[in-house]
């Protein structure tokens, strides 16, 4: 049995940056459009600043193989920008997929869009970008930025004659092109009748973050309570340098079941403050690791953390 079904690595919008801070794409997990024959039976969830892994364990609850066209598309990504960004090449390096303990290479799709009206969503402009003779290079540039000449970039797409491409434009001749390119990897997968299937992935997150904190501003989005604030005060560092990631997690509810038994766990640096949101207990496992664990799990929100430098000792 054959059916056509997505599963999304899936970010937030781009965090508006300003010159002393650097932006960053909240990632994701495996998300399917709703199943009524797979389950994501288990997940263990690991999050560092360094290497974000996941641990699945799916199960095929028919008497028959669901083979599925899986897909991780990656956030929508700007070809322009005046602030520092996360390391966006560094997530393409390390994005590793195994199967059943075996490692797959997915195929990498690239897609172009433009907009030019929040209110509407972006324009799909792939063939006309390929038919105007960007290369794959020249359209993976929001990611990998390696030509930052983008007046170049604008008068090739201006003096393109592809009637599709000229309607996505903005009238006005003076208009920033406001172009992007997301990258989609892909792979097909079967899911044995009645039986378990195994996947795992990771790859550096996107982390961003800022050259001071200001508690008054972000206590709300990373849950600062008043134990976290007092060791900041301890620790001298109510306005110390800071890093933060997002991670989404309500994507898990989009499955035939709860998740019989999901497993976080979160690490920082050693003479680091770390702050999230969590209704469930959490507990610290280790100097710096903190974890929660959770049956029939329906997760019901997503992930901030932010972690925050020390000053003692210095």
């Amino acid at each position: 049995m054959t059916k056509y079904l997505m599963a999304i690595l899936l970010f937030w919008p781009v965090i508006a940056t300003s010159n002393d801070s650097t932006g960053y794409v909240a990632t994701g997990g495996i998300q399917y459009l709703k199943n009524k024959d797979i389950q994501m039976f288990s997940e263990d969830l690991f999050i560092s600043k360094k290497m974000i892994k996941v641990d699945y364990q799916f199960k095929n609850l028919s008497r028959q193989d669901v083979t599925e066209t899986v897909l991780f598309p990656l956030p929508k990504l700007e070809n322009f920008f005046e602030s520092d960004f996360a390391d966006t090449e560094r997530l393409l390096k390390s994005f590793k997929v195994q199967i059943n303990g075996k490692s797959i290479q997915p195929e990498m799709h690239v897609r172009t869009f433009i907009q030019n009206d929040e209110k509407f969503p972006p324009v799909d402009v792939t063939d006309a970008f390929k038919q105007c003779g960007f290369t794959e290079q020249d359209m993976l540039n929001p990611w990998n930025r390696q030509n930052y000449d983008y007046e170049a970039f604008e008068a090739k797409l201006r003096s393109c004659k592809n009637a599709a491409l000229q309607k996505a434009l903005p009238n006005d001749k003076d208009a920033v092109i406001a172009w992007s390119s997301q990258i989609i990897y892909s792979w097909k997968q079967t899911f044995k009748a009645n039986a378990f299937t195994r996947v795992q992935h990771q790859y550096a997150p996107l982390v961003g973050g800022s050259v001071a904190l200001y508690p008054e501003d972000d206590s709300k989005a990373y849950c600062m309570d008043q134990n976290f604030k007092a060791g900041l005060k301890k620790a001298k560092s109510q306005h110390a340098p800071y890093q933060a990631l997002g991670y989404i997690l309500k994507t898990g509810a989009n499955w035939a079941r709860p998740i019989q038994d999901f497993k976080l766990t979160i690490e920082r640096d050693a003479g680091e403050l770390v702050s999230f949101c969590w209704a469930g207990k959490v507990t610290k496992i280790s100097p710096t690791r903190f974890q929660m664990s959770e049956k029939n799990f329906v997760p019901k929100q997503d992930l901030d953390i932010i972690f925050v430098h020390s000053k003692i000792g210095e």
